[in-house]
């Protein structure tokens, strides 16, 4: 069985705890011999759902991470904490799972790529919305070729969650709140859905004068992907109603031979025209026992024991981290990016520092 540190046990690390990771050691693949959070309360639930002794429950991640002997790291901290932790994981020999984004910035997500290529390490990004059971099936539905090439693609994800602390308190003070943690799940999912990375994007942000955010909540958003499939993205927190929430989120593939929409977990096909009469089928989502982060943890693991690598390894995961970066540029200059030379370049300052 495996041995992981798990750093962060608050917050998001809870439902790790209570929900995502007990399944490993069930199923006697990997074990928690370790955890670290700056809240020594949030410590509990490490102790509690996985197993964890009380000497084996830190404050201070570098301490666990240097004095406890594992095989990889779990990293559930904010984004800007995400290169300290895994530096520390990698100088220690250690593979890691990490939570989405790689790192707070793209110079970040490009130095952590940098060194974990160096160190030959293995590590993984948990993107957990694009391994929910409702586009994974419209993911496999598109790729079938049944209803024709894929013209465009359009998304939503609109929220009620304009007052704090609704949406968890710390992203009410941070910048780009809703593209570091909730679109760049979205942007991963475009890339699933289309079959290719971005080529262009455009994005406009705002933060409305009712919303308690410090950033920007709310986005349009226009891609053009490298296969020429484009993609218009409509992305809100600050919303009167919520249309359209987490894991209850719009996408509408229009496809050469029909209409593909998925609205709030259903699956439709929509074919012909009002003159004619529209041709309407209702497809059943796929099944297994697990999605999400739950199976990103098992992939991992599997990897680890020589099993394939999943589809969220840091190489292929640069690209939605590209993408992202290069929306939040967008907004900010309110220019187009070119998002391969954007990724191209700050990989290529990474590699020339050598750091």
């Amino acid at each position: 069985m495996l041995r992981y540190i798990l750093v962060g046990t608050g917050g998001f690390g809870a439902a790790w705890c209570t929900h995502f990771l007990p399944p490993l050691r069930t199923s006697g693949k990997a074990e928690c011999v370790a955890a670290a959070d700056i809240s020594p309360n949030a410590l509990s639930n490490a102790r509690e759902h996985l197993g964890v002794s009380a000497e084996r429950c830190f404050t201070d991640a570098q301490k666990a991470i240097s004095e406890v002997d594992a095989d990889f790291v779990i990293v559930v901290v904010p984004p800007v904490h995400h290169e300290t932790i895994i530096g520390l994981a990698i100088d220690r020999g250690l593979d890691v799972l990490c939570e989405k984004p790689i790192a707070g910035d793209m110079f970040a997500c490009a130095r952590i790529l940098s060194r974990v290529r160096r160190a030959g390490r293995r590590m993984a990004i948990t993107m957990s919305h694009r391994f929910d059971q409702d586009k994974q099936t419209l993911a496999r539905v598109l790729r079938s070729g049944r209803y024709g090439r894929l013209d465009y693609l359009v998304g939503r994800n609109t929220w009620a969650c304009r007052n704090f602390p609704a949406w968890g308190s710390f992203r009410y003070h941070i910048a780009d709140p809703l593209l570091v943690e909730g679109v760049v799940h979205h942007f991963d999912c475009m890339r699933e859905l289309t079959g290719a990375n971005a080529a262009t994007v455009y994005a406009r942000t705002w933060n409305p004068p009712w919303s308690e955010f410090a950033g920007d909540c709310q986005a349009l958003i226009t891609i053009e992907m490298t296969n020429g499939v484009r993609v218009l993205y409509e992305g809100a927190k600050a919303n009167a109603s919520e249309l359209n929430g987490w894991s209850m989120d719009y996408w509408r593939a229009e496809c050469e031979l029909a209409t593909v929409e998925l609205d709030g977990r259903r699956l439709r096909t929509f074919a012909g025209n009002r003159g004619s009469g529209i041709t309407t089928e209702e497809l059943p989502l796929d099944t297994r026992t697990a999605w999400g982060n739950a199976w990103l943890a098992e992939q991992f693991v599997d990897w680890l024991n020589g099993g394939d690598a999943p589809p969220t390894t840091i190489d292929d995961n640069i690209q939605c981290a590209a993408l992202l970066f290069a929306a939040i540029d967008s907004a900010r200059t309110g220019q187009p990016v070119e998002v391969q030379e954007f990724l191209r370049r700050h990989l290529e300052t990474s590699e020339a520092v050598g750091v």
